[in-house]
């Protein structure tokens, strides 16, 4: 009989009983727990777990910033039949206290006290608070098998970003998670042959984005699946430090990391000047004409010389060993892309959702095409609706939302799930996406427009900037909110410069005719930004109602 993905997991850990398997970076140096020993840690969970006598399907919140203990309970969870409901740490308490009014956790395990304090605040009502500190005491000598689950057994709840609206909790089964782990191993499986990983060495991947977040969570499993060691980051203000701590083969990203290095590189050699300067600059130029099939002799001779001289440089301020790059949640920008590229190192861009077990699509290793996010991985379906709308089916694919019978019926009308995102795919079967159906512009002249794009481009002639949004939903012309960073106010001269740049060779209706400057950056704290980063557009508009108003009134629209 086939294992499942957890019996995988805890068979591997018992393989890998006294090696490295899992570890936290804390002053300065890596702190690792071996198979043996996060095993134990397991069992400790599960005893604290199985002695408050809960029942199989019972929900069980998490709620706690990446760390061993983390991965610890949430396999405990897991193991005894528990739906894990994993919620973001640095989320606003009255967003979390309704997640968990919503969830109705039988047990809610916090990591600290403080945080506890500011749940009870919301929800006085709320079930017994567990610190992680209370959970893992006690002997934990004998491990025990963990649940043996059916592929329809749900695993855990977890909560949408909620960019317009309520967040919803997607179920996930095991049925998805086999599947997908499956899939991802095999990929991971192919880069390490691509970049010609000796056999039998550990790989080694860092990590910093949150585990509630469904391709977080997956990764995290995937990792405990392999030959690994996965180093989390416990302090986002020294990535660059643990980066080279960890000295990871891979890890996954988000466009704004990646974005961020790009431009600190960039503005780096720049400052640099003299020789090195041109010499970037001239390879930059020279990798364009290649992409396009225009590449010369001396175009070949600049590559050589800066991979030779340059590149190898760059490279070790990101990480020495670093042989690959996965970006998700947001499509990538394609000059940020080929610039990895360039230096050497690729960048594989994956696309899915929460519902689709967080992954649809995912670069094959060595044939990487920039601007997209490769093709459907095997066993999925993927199809354009109605409108653009990618459309997709397979054993990824959730199996409804917690207690929204309607909506669940909704987005898996005609036996598709509809995915609100529009997209392409080319000859070769990769995808592109374009944007989001619900964030469609629609001016009243008629004009749809899809704002992702131009707030990019924009963006881009904007490094300084914090975030761009775009607006004119029923107005006559396009207008754009533009915040600033903490460390540098924005002048209007330079906001309409760089406008001035974005609007170039776009068709009248697509260019932004006014803008209003923020001075705070949007956060998740004040509310406008989901748990993973993206804009809450409505709550924006309300939260800046009158000067889009006055904004919109002063150019006549």
């Amino acid at each position: 009989m086939k294992m499942t993905f957890l019996e995988n997991i805890f068979a591997r850990l018992e393989r890998a009983s006294s090696v490295p398997v899992l570890g936290e970076v804390r002053d300065g140096k890596i702190v690792s727990v071996t198979g043996g020993e996060l095993l134990a840690l397991i069992e400790q969970a599960r005893k604290f777990l199985n002695a408050r006598g809960f029942k199989k399907g019972d929900r069980c919140a998490l709620l706690a910033p990446n760390s061993i203990r983390w991965a610890a309970i949430d396999l405990a969870m897991m193991a005894e039949g528990l739906v894990v409901v994993p919620l973001y740490a640095r989320q606003a308490p009255v967003e979390l206290a309704a997640m968990l009014k919503d969830s109705t956790p039988v047990r809610i395990c916090c990591s600290d006290a403080r945080l506890a304090a500011e749940i009870l605040k919301f929800w006085p009502a709320a079930p017994k608070i567990s610190l992680l500190d209370g959970i893992f005491i006690g002997d934990a000598k004998q491990t025990t098998k963990p649940f043996a689950h059916a592929d329809s057994d749900v695993l855990t709840l977890i909560y949408t970003s909620g960019t317009s609206g309520e967040p919803k909790g997607v179920l996930l089964n095991a049925g998805n998670v086999n599947f997908m782990l499956e899939r991802t191993g095999a990929r991971l499986d192919e880069l390490m042959r691509e970049v010609k990983k000796p056999s039998g060495e550990a790989e080694r991947i860092f990590h910093y984005l949150p585990f509630c977040f469904a391709a977080s969570w997956i990764l995290l499993l995937t990792a405990l699946s392999r030959n690994g060691v996965l180093t989390l980051s416990t302090d986002l203000s020294k990535l660059s430090d643990e980066l080279k701590l960890a000295e990871p083969d891979y890890f996954l990203n988000v466009p704004t990391l990646l974005e961020r290095v790009r431009g600190k590189i960039e503005e780096a050699v720049r400052e640099k000047g003299g020789f090195a300067a041109r010499m970037f600059s001239r390879a930059q130029r020279a990798y364009g004409n290649r992409l396009r099939g225009q590449g010369t002799f001396a175009d070949s001779v600049s590559l050589h010389l800066a991979n030779s001289f340059m590149f190898p440089t760059i490279r070790r301020t990101i990480g020495a060993n670093l042989k690959a790059l996965i970006s998700g949640s947001a499509p990538l920008p394609p000059e940020t892309q080929q610039f990895f590229m360039m230096i050497g190192i690729p960048v594989l861009q994956a696309y899915g959702l929460t519902e689709t077990t967080a992954i649809c699509t995912l670069d094959v290793p060595g044939h990487v095409e920039p601007g997209r996010v490769g093709p459907a991985i095997p066993g999925i379906e993927m199809s354009l609706g109605e409108n653009d709308e990618i459309l997709v089916r397979g054993p990824n694919i959730f199996p409804g939302y917690w207690q929204r019978p309607e909506a669940t019926a909704k987005v898996l009308e005609g036996g598709w799930f509809h995915t609100g995102d529009q997209g392409e795919k080319d000859g070769n079967g990769n995808w592109r996406i374009s944007g989001r159906l619900k964030n469609l512009i629609i001016l009243n002249s008629g004009h749809n427009i899809a704002p992702e794009p131009l707030e990019d481009a924009l963006a881009r002639e904007l490094p300084e900037a914090a975030q761009v949004v775009i607006l004119g939903n029923q107005r006559s012309f396009l207008a754009a909110l533009v915040t600033a960073q903490p460390s540098n106010g924005l002048k209007a001269e330079r906001v309409q410069a760089a406008l001035d740049s974005a609007n170039a060779g776009l068709p009248h209706y697509k260019t932004i005719r006014a803008f209003h400057i923020v001075p705070e950056p949007l956060t998740i704290e004040n509310g406008l930004l989901t748990a993973n980063g993206k804009l809450k557009r409505d709550a924006i508009v309300a939260r800046f109602a009158a000067e889009i108003e006055r904004l919109f009134e002063k150019k006549g629209a």
